[in-house]
């Protein structure tokens, strides 16, 4: 048996710290890119798209690995974000 190992392109770290350090985006969606044998980035969401404007954008048959990082407000009125990752 061979067990096909799918790399990551530094390109997909580079949109990763973006969102996570920057706020340059709202989303990323990742796909893998099997002629390459490695996971690309397929699109990115502007900072000020919304939750629905994400998943419009993902496929209704295929999957889509994402991250997308949710604003939001404490009861404490302190204005906080998450990351969260999502298998499609």
């Amino acid at each position: 048996q061979s067990v096909i190992r799918h790399g990551v392109a530094d390109h997909n770290k580079n949109t990763f710290m973006e969102l996570q350090r920057k706020k340059v985006h709202r989303y990323v969606i990742f796909k893998i890119d099997e002629k390459k044998k490695e996971v690309v980035v397929e699109k990115t969401g502007e900072p000020a798209e919304s939750y629905e404007d994400f998943t419009a954008s993902l496929p209704d048959n295929d999957c889509r690995y994402a991250v997308y990082d949710f604003d939001f407000m404490t009861s404490e009125n302190c204005q906080k974000s998450k990351i969260f990752f999502i298998a499609w």
